[in-house]
């Protein structure tokens, strides 16, 4: 049983299939995936500045249109 976890990672078997597997990945890891019947509806930025103000900001796509977009901005204070 040692002797087999040993032999992890297999490189040879780690390289099987990247042909086929990494443009895959690559267009479903994108900031933006725009594909068929499947794609980004919602893009979300939180930031917090060293004083505890956040801006919340969420953009979401109106009714599976690429071309319409709602964007909603928040601000607030953490508490300490």
């Amino acid at each position: 049983f040692t002797t087999f976890f040993s032999q992890l990672p297999d490189p040879a078997i780690e390289d099987q299939g990247k042909e086929y597997i990494r443009p895959i990945l690559n267009k479903y890891a994108a900031v933006c995936v725009r594909c068929p019947d499947y794609g980004t509806r919602t893009n979300t930025v939180v930031l917090i500045d060293s004083q505890g103000q956040v801006t919340f900001t969420e953009r979401n796509m109106i009714n599976a249109d690429v071309n319409q977009w709602k964007t909603s901005t928040y601000e607030f204070k953490l508490h300490s």
